[in-house]
């Protein structure tokens, strides 16, 4: 790079010429007879009479000249002023040059890497659009939270109108966009004692919005000395909901037969089946 002058000279340490003190507050400053433009006081160490000088509030740079806070005497002695040097600006590296030789193997090692599942503070990098950018761990994750009920409560449904069981579960999603998987999972038999088919029915609500309905049609079912009993009933449901709200949420679970003849019933967790019905609620985004 040109200059107008002299170069500067950068992390050169320089002793300037010796000054004859007179009564005044300003000496130019030389090197080699050579005029010297140190880049501030504090690159400068003055010392008069023995005594190391503070920057700015004993003297002060100006160009190629110091200037002291008060006037010096003929009697007065500058031992020496020695410059430090100018600052070396690296500067912003220019666009695009800045490769993976010119970082740190280390950067990212076991000290640095995470150890468990990011918090929904932890920030990450991300390009968008060729863009770097920082984003939050809770807006990239899908999984917002989980709900969970276990119902173990036997119960009987007899109706030929829908009738609330004991499955029901709440939630509150975080967002208006954010979604809410529904997974219904009933420990339900069926009973009918006639050799006729029945017709049961299961639908899950959010409030009173039906989400979702199944029909399981089944006959009568014996046992080893020709008693009728409750025959298995596979429930089970899956819907993804698109709720828009962010109050609270009640999800349930509702059964009837299509006829009440020949005691045809619903039955969830009875005694002949093993295990507990389950409603599990994921927000997801």
């Amino acid at each position: 790079m040109a200059y107008i002058g002299a170069q500067p000279r950068l992390g050169n340490f320089q002793a300037c010429d010796a000054i004859t003190t007179s009564a005044t507050t300003t000496f130019n400053l030389l090197v080699g007879g050579t005029a010297i433009f140190p880049q501030s006081a504090q690159h400068c160490l003055v010392s008069l009479n023995g005594v190391l000088q503070a920057p700015i509030s004993s003297y002060t740079i100006s160009g190629s000249t110091i200037i002291f806070a008060a006037a010096l005497t003929t009697d007065d002695s500058i031992d020496f002023i020695t410059i430090l040097g100018d600052t070396l600006d690296l500067g912003v590296p220019s666009d695009d040059t800045v490769g993976a030789a010119q970082i740190k193997a280390d950067l990212i090692s076991g000290t640095t890497a995470l150890a468990a599942t990011p918090a929904d503070t932890d920030e990450l990098l991300l390009s968008d659009a060729g863009t770097l950018k920082r984003i939050d761990y809770s807006h990239i994750k899908s999984i917002k939270q989980i709900v969970n009920g276990n119902f173990g409560t036997e119960q009987n449904i007899s109706n030929t109108s829908y009738a609330d069981s004991a499955i029901t579960l709440n939630i509150t999603p975080a967002s208006t966009s954010h979604k809410v998987l529904v997974i219904v999972a009933p420990n339900t038999d069926g009973y009918v004692n006639t050799s006729d088919h029945r017709q049961f029915y299961l639908q899950v609500l959010r409030a009173s919005t039906v989400l979702m309905i199944k029909q399981i049609q089944i006959g009568a079912v014996k046992n080893p000395t020709n008693d009728y009993v409750y025959g298995s009933i596979d429930g089970t449901m899956v819907y993804l909901d698109s709720p828009s709200s962010t109050s609270e949420l009640t999800y349930k679970v509702q059964a009837k037969v299509s006829n009440t003849a020949n005691n045809c019933n619903v039955r969830f967790n009875g005694t002949s089946s093993a295990g507990h019905s389950t409603m599990t609620l994921i927000e997801v985004d």
